[in-house]
């Protein structure tokens, strides 16, 4: 691809400099140097490099320079759903963010945490659904955003469609791995508050603890050891998930 076809993508795109330089790893100075002509002899190696963004959808890891606020990337829902089947990544504000495969004591929490609400929802023939990952969320209905929560439970059936939920759950949960501390922690805070979560969980078995985010009534968490038995606020903490067996496999116990 000439440097010309991809100044003539970028207009189409309307990507800033900024956008190509974060997506190709190629520093700003030069990404502005090329396109404005005063680098006439790029090497061949940035020219890759810039082709990449402008040929196949990027994957921002978690060290990217992306904060909260920040402008949003170019892609929407209809990228993602484009992509393989086998590359799982999140969208959030127009980026995509790579979800590396979960490790067993990932999926154990989580098949734990979902078993134990989905046993109480059926006890109590409550109208509430909860769904365990991989399920898609557009999490504010709009075209920059698809999230993959651990578990969500959703309390109006509107929202369920047959590709994804559409709009916020009732409570999310994470369980965080090492390389989704950033996201889970900051990004998916404040989108999930920001869209009407009412309540969310970040269960951190590195650290030991789960905070616990009820929007409804106060902004700083609750914070529990991984071996607590902890209620769940929406359903008026009748529901109280029982971490043992989580503190049992993180070698709390």
């Amino acid at each position: 691809m000439t440097i010309q076809e991809m100044k003539q993508k970028k207009q189409e795109k309307g990507y800033t400099y900024a956008q190509i330089a974060e997506l190709s790893g190629v520093p700003l100075g030069t990404v502005q140097k090329i396109f404005n002509g005063e680098t006439e002899n790029p090497r061949y190696a940035t020219i890759l490099a810039l082709e990449k963004v402008f040929k196949e959808p990027a994957v921002v890891r978690e060290t990217s320079a992306y904060h909260v606020g920040d402008e949003q990337g170019m892609y929407t829902v209809e990228d993602y759903r484009a992509l393989p089947d086998e590359q799982r990544v999140e969208l959030i504000d127009g980026y995509f963010y790579d979800m590396a495969a979960p490790n067993t004591l990932h999926q154990l929490i989580t098949g734990e945490l979902y078993r134990q609400i989905a046993n109480y929802i059926m006890e109590q023939e409550g109208a509430c659904i909860p769904f365990i990952s991989p399920v898609d969320v557009q999490l504010n209905n709009d075209k920059k955003t698809m999230l993959q929560p651990d578990v969500v439970i959703v309390c109006n059936p509107d929202q369920i469609v047959k590709s994804n939920i559409m709009g916020a759950p009732d409570f999310v949960l994470e369980v965080i791995s090492p390389g989704s501390r950033r996201k889970d922690y900051i990004i998916k805070l404040h989108k999930y508050e920001d869209a009407g979560v009412r309540e969310y969980w970040l269960v951190d078995p590195n650290q030991k603890v789960v905070l616990v985010y009820f929007f409804e009534d106060e902004a700083c968490p609750a914070i529990y050891p991984i071996d607590a038995d902890i209620p769940v606020n929406i359903f008026g903490r009748k529901l109280v998930l029982k971490l043992c067996h989580i503190a049992k496999w993180t070698g709390q116990e």
